[in-house]
């Protein structure tokens, strides 16, 4: 390759290693694997290490990925956090060992290695005064890193005060345990919030939240794993300071393996590698320390690396099996995922039976049949993946793979709708849904029970006292009350909530159902034009496709749902409990805002959002959340920002609320 090759192929390296970078450091979403991203900075490397004139300090070869997050304050790190050179096979493990052997005045003599897990997570420095905590901050770009010390305190193996007075800068990996973070993604899913990638996505963006309250309902923990700096430091060897910071009352990394030469560490690396399947935690390699602190002294650094430092990655293991079928699972929220059933093959130290095919799309993507002989892939702690056909092998006895139209749960129609990947069961009893509809239903926006939270639904589930949404009017005081130790008194203001309830305007019922694309504005315009219950249900499409801001979708949805027999059976077991089926609000023959659209922005100080988008529909207006030139009025509060003068541009007729009074009065 020659020198223009060479820089045409380096700046579109840099370009696209920046964005992962900006992807994975910045915004804790990244699109890539992390072997992907490590192959393409490994290139990086060798090219600028061929043509070194073409190195740039900008180049990510030369600086650590992050930046400091908007919001919060920058933390200049007394001794800078520096990243580790990655190598991904033995041999260079070898290559280590002899530079370091080389650049040691005394050849090594004493050269002993300590290795350690790479916990896959975020890097934070934690400071004590006195024992006493101080401060906490993250990595960032290794020499300015962000002040998360209000976060930091929500972690509970993060010590508040030290088992001695000791003024001391530690280093160390937030993370997620494998079991938390799948029990936390399977809460989310319940909730029906979007879902974590992966464990260390989960640390960092909970870490980096601005709003320490939500940190602290993350399971997260740390390990601790160097001493940055600590005054009267009598110690030479990291191993023994290790040992030190435990004595202290610091969570420190449970996998350190003195080693007396690279042969040994490389062992404790492949053994390691063998039993990472066994731990509690992700990692995504195994770090090999210089344990002499003359030597590390000695060694130094460069701007990014330190030399006396190296990260193993462990390469991904791929294995060939047989695709014996396609099966799907449902989830919480309806949605229907192809599974492969496999040929059971061992594969990055774990037996691989089963993995996810996404959906649809991804099964025709990569042109899988039943019978198949397929190539399994596992990079580190990563979810097994289907890598590709091995097409060569194929017979013609394999079977082509249909998504069912019929949910394999409970029998409903299932639904992919038109620009989404994923196929959905539309059945509001299926079993798989149960906990998700439940919660739903009993949410603020749905029929606004309080206490029926996420962990008494559970447990009332897991008890089997209920099973589907209308299990929940049938509860008895004492089915509640057995839930909490002398949990009389939460037992009956629950009960009352759930009684409550069936008092409610039927634009709640409407929306604590579910109905896909029905929010609670839909509902409450539903509940405004077809009165009651019935009179929805029997609307036609050509009825609802009338109605305010009712696209074809959302009609089809409606109209679908209320001729589910899932639907009309839990309708009735609402009516028979006693669940109003009613609109509340009184009609008004008042439409003097018939065709006329509203935005409302800024602050309001006489009516809520809420409040005054109700009286605007009352009276036959219509709400929206962005201006255009076919909106008629803007009712701008204080503090209106970018809506207001999108307005004036427009030059649409911003009024203020005492306009808007005058206007109702």
């Amino acid at each position: 390759m020659n020198e223009n090759d060479a820089k045409m192929r380096i700046d579109e390296l840099r370009k696209t290693l920046e964005y992962h970078a900006k992807k994975y450091y910045d915004e804790d979403k990244p699109e890539i694997s992390d072997f992907e991203y490590d192959m393409m900075m490994n290139e990086l490397k060798n090219l600028e290490k061929q043509f070194p004139d073409l190195i740039t300090k900008d180049s990510l070869t030369q600086k650590v990925g992050g930046h400091v997050k908007e919001g919060f304050t920058e933390v200049v790190h007394e001794v800078p956090l520096q990243s580790l050179q990655d190598v991904f096979s033995y041999d260079e493990l070898r290559e280590f060992d002899e530079r370091v052997r080389k650049q040691l005045s005394d050849g090594g003599a004493k050269l002993k290695y300590v290795v350690e897990t790479k916990i896959d997570g975020l890097s934070m420095a934690i400071e004590y005064k006195d024992g006493n905590f101080v401060r906490a901050a993250t990595r960032g770009n290794g020499t300015v890193g962000e002040d998360v010390s209000n976060n930091a305190k929500t972690i509970k193996t993060i010590p508040q005060k030290l088992a001695e007075p000791a003024n001391i800068i530690v280093r160390g990996e937030v993370f997620i345990g494998s079991k938390e973070f799948d029990k936390m993604n399977e809460e989310r899913e319940i909730q029906g919030k979007t879902l974590f990638a992966n464990a260390r996505n989960a640390a960092a963006g909970s870490l980096r939240q601005l709003d320490s309250k939500i940190t602290a309902e993350r399971p997260l923990d740390i390990f601790i794993f160097n001493v940055q700096k600590l005054e009267n430091n009598t110690f030479n060897s990291h191993y023994e300071q290790l040992q030190y910071l435990s004595k202290l009352g610091f969570n420190v990394n449970p996998v350190k393996i003195l080693c007396n030469n690279i042969e040994e560490a490389i062992n404790a690396i492949t053994k390691i590698g063998d039993d990472r399947e066994s731990l509690s935690f992700g990692i995504d390699g195994a770090v090999v320390k210089v344990d002499n602190l003359d030597y590390r002294e000695e060694l130094g650094t460069t701007y990014k690396t330190p030399r006396w430092a190296i990260a193993y990655k462990y390469p991904p293991e791929q294995k060939e099996t047989v695709l014996q079928d396609i099966v799907c699972q449902v989830g919480r929220t309806g949605a229907i995922t192809p599974v492969a059933v496999l040929n059971p093959v061992k594969v990055a130290g774990s037996t691989i039976s089963k993995t996810t095919l996404h959906n649809e799309d991804f099964v025709k993507e990569k042109d899988l049949k039943i019978g198949d002989t397929v190539i399994i892939q596992k990079a580190g702690d990563v979810i097994p993946e289907v890598v590709g056909v091995v097409y060569s092998k194929r017979t013609g006895k394999e079977k082509e793979f249909v998504m069912p139209h019929v949910c394999p749960v409970c029998g409903a129609p299932t639904v992919r709708e038109e620009g989404e990947a994923v196929t959905r069961c539309t059945g509001i009893e299926c079993g798989a849904k149960a906990l998700y509809n439940m919660l739903h239903f009993a949410s603020k926006e749905g029929m606004e029970i309080d206490g029926l939270g996420f962990s008494i639904i559970e447990q009332l589930y897991d008890k089997g006292l209920i099973t589907g949404i209308a299990d929940i009017y049938n509860l008895k005081l004492e089915d509640v009350a057995s839930l909490k130790k002398n949990g009389k008194k939460f037992a009956q203001n629950l009960i009352d909530a759930i009684e409550n309830s069936k008092n409610n305007d039927l634009s709640k019922l409407l929306t604590g159902l579910g109905i896909r694309h029905v929010g609670a504005k839909t509902a409450k315009n539903l509940s405004r034009s077809y009165r009651n219950m019935d009179n929805l249900m029997n609307a036609s499409i050509e009825s609802l496709n009338t109605q305010s801001d009712m696209g074809e979708v959302m009609a089809n949805s409606i109209y679908q749902f209320f001729h589910e027999e899932q639907s009309i059976d839990l309708i009735n077991k609402l009516k028979e409990a006693g669940v109003n089926m009613e609109s509340l609000e009184e009609e008004s023959d008042d439409k003097r805002f018939e065709g006329m659209t509203f935005v409302l922005t800024g602050t309001l100080s006489k009516y809520s959002r809420n409040e005054a988008s109700d009286i605007i529909e009352k009276m036959g207006g219509k709400t929206s959340g962005s201006v255009s030139k076919k909106t008629t009025y803007v009712l701008a509060g204080e503090d209106a920002g970018s809506k207001l003068t999108k307005a004036q541009s427009l030059g649409v007729t911003v009024i203020s609320e005492d306009e808007f009074q005058d206007m109702i009065s």
